[in-house]
């Protein structure tokens, strides 16, 4: 799921790592995989990536790139990962689908022009990358391998991410996206695959800026549109919070403008009650080991070591001395 209208009503504000050490976070890992994997295919020579075999595990480098920002800063990142997606997304993941296969052939035509310059060529590799199931599974062995939680959702990562967060058991939900803000996750960091601090989105002050419940809010979201429906023509954030205010609720907004939405009320739930669960177990004190996560990549998947090495290092590196200031 992914609402960018979203920015317009949400509160953020900066966040500087100084302030988030000793934190958990519960990151949505195929978002947070993604930008690192199309990243990592876009600047990075695809050798490095491919196997003998021909198969592809660029994500193995961008999580050797992309954790030391979380060890470094003594933030224990908690990667939550999709178990299933609801047939009411169907619509917006061939969208996706649709999409993805006009890159490739974009890819395909630039690759036979005689005009066509290498970093145009990466720029539309890098639009044409999907999690498939060895980058999905390889990413889940490493992180074990350097002993970093990993938790299965029974459905949408960033719905249980925002879970563990409204439970306790993580101080912040991580996501590029805006839609933890509709699942009720009090604190989101934002771009933590970025350079620079995070922001975070706060969930109770975004509610108070617009005079909204919960509820109300997500009416506003489904009246712009989610991942799940198409909005009301000519209705975006702002339209949508007044017409909520003066109607109540997401039927008297739409009764008000006679239009309808399909399935509103499965997609309201989808929100404010989705599928989670609580049986999960995590400790944030990590041991990894990282010889045997060095020969998983380098040996088992073929990525040359000094590609990687100095994420590795600044792994263990981060990892010593996070244990260090905790002792004294």
């Amino acid at each position: 799921m992914g609402n960018a209208d979203l920015r317009q009503l949400a509160v953020l504000e900066p966040k500087p790592f100084g302030e988030l050490a000793g934190s958990t976070v519960a990151i949505d890992a195929h978002n947070w995989l993604y930008r690192y994997l199309t990243t990592t295919v876009r600047f990075t020579r695809s050798e490095v990536y491919t196997t003998a075999d021909g198969e592809e595990v660029a994500n193995l480098v961008g999580v050797v790139q992309g954790l030391p920002k979380f060890l470094e800063n003594d933030i224990t990142p908690v990667f939550v990962f999709d178990g299933g997606v609801t047939e009411l997304k169907d619509d917006e993941v061939e969208s996706r689908r649709e999409q993805r296969q006009s890159y490739e052939e974009q890819l395909e035509e630039a690759r036979e022009r005689d005009d066509a310059d290498a970093a145009e060529i990466a720029t539309l590799d890098s639009r044409t990358q999907r999690l498939t199931e060895t980058i999905v599974d390889t990413t889940r062995e490493l992180l074990e391998l350097l002993d970093v939680p990993v938790v299965k959702a029974p459905a949408e990562g960033e719905a249980q991410a925002a879970y563990m967060a409204r439970r306790g058991d993580a101080d912040y939900a991580g996501s590029e996206d805006y839609d933890t803000l509709l699942l009720g996750a009090p604190f989101t960091l934002r771009q933590l695959t970025s350079k620079g601090n995070p922001e975070c989105m706060d969930f109770e002050a975004t509610l108070e800026e617009h005079d909204l419940t919960w509820e109300e809010l997500v009416d506003a979201a489904i009246l712009v549109g989610t991942d799940f429906n198409e909005g009301i023509s000519g209705v975006g954030p702002k339209t949508a919070v007044k017409l909520i205010h003066e109607h109540g609720d997401l039927w008297g907004a739409l009764d008000a403008r006679e239009e309808s939405i399909p399935h509103a009320d499965r997609i309201r739930n989808l929100f404010l009650d989705p599928a989670v669960t609580d049986d999960y177990d995590y400790d944030t004190d990590i041991d990894p080991d990282m010889d045997a996560a060095r020969r998983y990549v380098t040996e088992e998947w073929e990525v040359p070591a000094d590609e990687v090495e100095r994420g590795f290092e600044r792994i263990e590196d981060a990892v010593v001395q996070t244990g260090l200031d905790r002792w004294t």
